[in-house]
């Protein structure tokens, strides 16, 4: 190669470290901010070890100790007491923070070991370090429901009523896990049962979102606020029903929670039950007796949610409680007595009880009734157009008119039980006097044919 080639290739080989070089520091420079700031990141991308808790993840980032320091506050965290006396012993500073901004006081507490803090605090730790999330160890104890702990601590009269970044004390801290126990304790000190953190949330919310049943059942028998006036409102019952705690939802209305509370949106919790289609939530809000009426900001009551939706299931259960309330204040003096067996339910039957009158109905529904007639048969059964447009709302297409003539004969039918009625008799009855006299006729051959052919297979 020629001088001036050799020239050309030695500096592009220069070029080329120099570029590399460039590299390497400005990695090192990502790699220092990044360990400043990993407390703000997300702790997702970093691999959690087995049993380990977030501020051990936080240290298998970056870390910024030195090894003696590291080693302290895996003593501490290990209850090595031992360990925790040789270092002491060589100067090891006991109040060295890590980059979550926790002392080994912080993990000592977090873990409960108490003889490890016995330690800390005779050989002068600090008690008023908060890490990163403003929480200084009392707040910690709280937070995983250490009761000796926060008795201990309470003792040496370093608790505190403070709170932490998100506006949380530790009441809330322990009610957002469910620690009872510890909420029984903090109680005894503190009696402001319904102090709010700064999203104006209680502790009563708090657990109910979460659904811990045990717990919300004790804030209640401590006479906790169940309507405090401040917003958000998002009362304890609505956030139950978002969060599907069922067991927390009867809880409440036993503690007479308002069941028809608005949030706001106007919302009720029946609303909120509704456009998420939850059979089971609306079931027992509709045996609670709520108000089937009431209509959010948008006007629409919580049918027309469900309707809107497409859930169909709780369409129907809508439908069977709006006409069967209507029958009660219509017919107060013929309620059975629920001590005759009679059982409540909005749900769909399939029961065995009523298996040939449903396969009766069905066959009306898709053989019989021709476009159009389901309605005049319903509009002669009182349902109204709200009911009539919900129950179309949720098929479409040439033959959609047999499926909602089915679901609109099976309201029909869970009426005609409700009441006590005989549902074949009355069917023969209404039919004739809503203008279908052929249909009565085939309805009760049908019957005749489906009761011989059932009494033949209890024969065989």
């Amino acid at each position: 190669m020629d001088p001036a080639g050799r020239a050309r290739g030695q500096g592009a080989t220069a070029g080329g470290l120099l570029l590399r070089a460039a590299a390497a520091a400005k990695g090192l420079r990502e790699d220092l901010w990044g360990a400043a700031a990993l407390p703000w990141r997300s702790l997702s991308r970093i691999p959690k070890r087995e049993g380990l808790g977030e501020e051990d993840t936080a240290v298998a980032g970056h870390e910024l100790l030195l090894p003696n320091e590291r080693s302290f506050q895996n003593a501490a965290k290990s209850n090595n007491l031992d360990l925790m006396e040789k270092l002491f012993e060589k100067k090891v500073n006991i109040n060295v923070v890590n980059n979550m901004n926790r002392t080994a006081l912080h993990f000592a507490v977090g873990r409960n070991h108490l003889s490890a803090v016995d330690f800390l605090l005779k050989h002068k730790a600090r008690v008023d370090v908060a890490d990163k999330k403003g929480r200084k160890p009392f707040l910690l104890a709280a937070e995983r429901g250490h009761v000796e702990m926060i008795e201990k601590l309470t003792f040496l009269n370093l608790h505190t009523s403070e709170k932490d970044k998100g506006g949380n004390t530790a009441l809330h801290l322990a009610a957002k896990h469910g620690h009872s126990p510890a909420v029984q304790v903090l109680l005894a000190q503190w009696q402001d049962i319904n102090e709010m953190n700064e999203l104006n949330i209680s502790s009563l919310q708090i657990a109910t979102r979460n659904g811990h049943a045990s717990l919300v059942n004790f804030l209640l028998s401590e006479n906790v606020d169940l309507h405090q006036k401040v917003e958000p409102k998002e009362s304890p019952l609505h956030l139950v029903v978002i969060n599907n705690h069922i067991t927390v939802v009867n809880s409440l209305l036993s503690a007479q929670h308002d069941i028809d509370i608005l949030n706001q949106k106007q919302q009720t919790p029946l609303h909120v039950a509704a456009d998420r289609g939850n059979v089971e939530l609306v079931e027992t809000l509709l045996k609670a007796g709520c108000d089937l009426k009431a209509v959010d900001k948008q006007g629409k009551t919580a049918l027309a949610v469900a309707s809107r939706s497409n859930h169909s299931l709780v369409v129907g259960m809508l439908i069977k409680a709006e006409r069967y309330y209507a029958w009660r204040e219509e017919h107060h003096e013929s309620i059975r007595d629920p001590s005759t067996g009679f059982t409540l339910t909005f749900k769909q039957d399939h029961s065995l009880e009523t298996r040939h009158i449903r396969t009766l109905l069905w066959d009306l529904a898709y053989h019989q009734l021709k476009a159009n007639e389901w309605q005049r048969l319903a509009r002669s059964w009182n349902f109204t157009d709200d009911q009539i447009r919900a129950i179309e709302e949720q098929w479409s297409g040439n033959e959609s008119f047999r499926e909602h003539g089915h679901r609109a004969l099976l309201i029909w039918l869970h009426g005609t039980l409700m009441t006590q009625g005989d549902p074949a008799k009355q069917l023969y009855e209404e039919l004739v006097h809503a203008g279908f006299p052929k249909l009565a006729e085939k309805t009760r051959h049908f019957k005749s044919k489906t009761d011989s052919n059932s009494k033949k297979c209890v024969v065989s």
